[in-house]
């Protein structure tokens, strides 16, 4: 069965980018959310195997949305999305209980590296 990935960013064009590397490499799309808040209610709904999440957000942003999945559910697998030069923000994420993070833009490879690596 594919591993399910719910994709929080408020880009919509960065969600599609995603979606697109995930679903052309067998993984299935759980559900998209564009900011924090709405991941969170997303992640309840679906228990996604795996959430790759935007870290700048409106609303709520990528750590604080990671600590509250990380309260639901102690064992989410999250990888962060980040744009260059967010280096303190990243080690902020990964000490919020992030396990991996990429950088935009995407390298389809590094999305796939990442994935495989935080759902084997």
């Amino acid at each position: 069965m594919a591993a399910r990935v719910l994709i929080v960013d408020d880009a919509a064009f960065m969600r599609m980018m995603l979606r697109d590397i995930l679903t052309k490499n067998g993984y299935e799309i759980a559900g998209e959310a564009p900011n924090g808040a709405v991941g969170v209610e997303k992640y309840k709904e679906t228990q996604p195997d795996l959430v790759t999440m935007d870290i700048t957000m409106p609303e709520m942003d990528g750590i604080t949305a990671v600590k509250e999945i990380k309260k639901l559910d102690p064992q989410a697998r999250v990888i962060m999305c980040s744009a260059m030069g967010q280096q303190a923000m990243v080690i902020e994420a990964i000490q919020a209980g992030a396990r991996d993070f990429i950088v935009k833009p995407f390298q389809p490879e590094r999305v796939l590296e990442a994935v495989r690596k935080n759902l084997s």
